[in-house]
């Protein structure tokens, strides 16, 4: 964990000539529990953060300033990395969902089409999480996605105009599956006759 109260606490603690079972002591918590902190292996509670805040006579603003953008950016890598590889399940689920009808319903017959919905049920998931990741981030066009992915943000100027064409790209995404789901339903009735 790379968090900069550690050491914060740390120099607080020395420029009141206060050793960690002192400060402990004053916190109502274990020397372990301060030596933890300052090591960086945890990060202290609510309570506790304000207690040293109040101790130390500093805000909590100047206290935790630099670990709110250094937890920003741990959750914004969990999200880049959780976003790729649900993108990833969730083309390979498509493809399968595609793929896979016509011999599924050859082999199996109507039965065939129970794997079929797991399939597209299981892509329907998949779907469904990378909007929410995608919501959570304000990321919508594809320079967006594409930005995000790569752990990047685009200036205000570039989301301005992104946004702008938000509304155009949800109208080519229904004509596009549309498009998509009639060429489909054609092959497929094509190949059943």
């Amino acid at each position: 964990m790379n968090i900069d109260i550690g050491s914060k606490i740390k120099t607080l603690r020395l420029s009141k000539s206060m050793t960690q079972e002192q400060l402990a002591k004053a916190l109502h918590v274990s020397a372990q529990a301060v030596s933890k902190w300052e090591n960086g292996k945890s990060y202290p509670d609510i309570h506790s953060l304000l207690l040293l805040s109040a101790l130390f006579d500093v805000s909590l603003d100047q206290l935790i300033k630099g670990d709110l953008e250094t937890m920003k950016q741990e959750v914004n890598a969990a999200d880049v990395k959780a976003m790729n590889r649900d993108a990833i399940i969730y083309t390979v689920l498509l493809a399968a969902t595609i793929i896979l009808p016509v011999p599924l319903l050859k082999w199996f017959g109507l039965y065939g089409l129970i794997p079929e919905l797991l399939l597209w049920g299981s892509a329907m998931y998949f779907a469904h999480r990378l909007e929410r990741i995608k919501k959570a981030n304000n990321v919508q066009s594809y320079k967006e996605i594409l930005a995000f992915s790569e752990g990047k943000r685009l200036d205000e100027i570039e989301q301005k105009v992104e946004a702008g064409k938000r509304p155009y790209q949800k109208v080519l995404l229904a004509l596009l599956t549309a498009g998509i789901t009639l060429l489909v339903g054609m092959v497929l009735s094509w190949l059943l006759l």
